[in-house]
């Protein structure tokens, strides 16, 4: 097969299948070892960011996958008669960035850093498939842990949570840990005046 038609059949797999597939998984499909799978992966997500095209080959915490260009969104909403999705309130922001930067997270610590119960948040969050279910503990009753999924990589535009912004934990008088953005402490006097 020429390179060209293992680029059409990747492209293919990758249409078909609709979600993010490993390295390993297109190889196998395509008959080729995992590292000329992957060069060849890289070349095609290069040819579709070069070309005018309306899609774009993402990597996602390792995995590939074939997706419209964000910027032809409304057009795609439009023709799906898509509505947009309502945005996150601040409970359900707060509770997707303490899961994102401690994952994988129980109810039970989200509910200790936030001092209200949890529940719901986390089973809408899960709803819109930016959290999911990543095991149990082995601890009395084996609580479920959560982290966040492709989905919320997608959403924010980031390839893994190590592209998340940096952030430090502030010990404050009353023992609270709380989060601020890194930025926000460089930013100085001005900074204080806005949202945490």
């Amino acid at each position: 097969m020429q390179i060209h038609d293992i680029q059409a059949a990747m492209e293919a797999v990758l249409f078909a299948a609709g979600e993010p597939l490993t390295p390993d998984k297109i190889a196998e499909a395509v008959g080729l070892d995992i590292a000329t799978a992957k060069k060849l992966l890289d070349d095609f997500a290069q040819q579709l960011n070069n070309d005018r095209r309306g899609v774009e080959l993402l990597v996602l915490d390792g995995k590939y996958q074939l997706c419209t260009k964000a910027k032809f969104a409304p057009q795609v909403r439009k023709a799906l008669e898509i509505r947009r999705n309502t945005p996150l309130s601040q409970a359900a922001m707060e509770v997707l960035a303490i899961i994102a930067y401690n994952q994988p997270v129980t109810r039970a610590f989200v509910d200790q850093i936030r001092g209200v119960d949890s529940a719901a948040v986390i089973a809408g969050l899960s709803n819109k498939g930016l959290i999911e279910e990543k095991g149990r503990l082995e601890l009395p009753g084996r609580p479920l842990t959560y982290g966040t999924t492709d989905n919320f990589l997608r959403c924010f535009h980031i390839s893994s949570a190590s592209e998340l912004p940096q952030v430090n934990r502030v010990q404050e008088r009353t023992g609270a840990v709380t989060w601020t953005e890194a930025s926000r402490k460089e930013a100085g006097p001005g900074a204080s005046g806005s949202k945490t």
